[in-house]
């Protein structure tokens, strides 16, 4: 997939003009295979690693942000203070390994029938995400 004018489609849509940096990040992010979860943080270290080319991190952020906004990211929050995104946005679930500090993807056939008996006036359900946390057992 590594035709650029599918990852300027991608930022231009998400209101972003494609400079090199963020064709760079679009790249990293929706390239691949396979699903792909990070924390900003980790995103940056990697663009830093690949890269030669210095990309701030408000770039990043900004980048992310966009992305999450159009729909082509999902945002999981572990904790407050603790966000990882996703490049699958479909409603699925998650494995959290605390010791790992990794997001593990968790199929539909694996997570129960769920039963919500609470309702919110005015409120509907859109849809069910289940994080699950692990450990070690030590």
């Amino acid at each position: 997939m590594s035709n650029n004018s599918i990852f300027i489609k991608k930022l231009r849509s998400s209101g972003l003009r494609p400079t090199k940096q963020r064709i760079k990040i679009c790249k990293l992010l929706f390239d691949r295979k396979n699903t792909f979860h990070f924390t900003i943080n980790y995103l940056n270290n990697i663009l830093k690693n690949k890269y030669a080319e210095k990309i701030s991190l408000a770039t990043v952020y900004n980048t992310v942000n966009a992305f999450k906004k159009k729909g082509h990211l999902k945002e999981i929050l572990i904790s407050s203070d603790k966000s990882y995104y996703d490049t699958n946005v479909s409603n699925h679930h998650h494995f959290f390994d605390e010791n790992k500090r990794e997001l593990i993807d968790l199929d539909d056939k694996d997570v129960g029938k769920i039963n919500i008996k609470k309702a919110l006036p005015g409120k509907k359900i859109n849809s069910i995400e289940v994080l699950v946390k692990i450990a070690n057992n030590n």
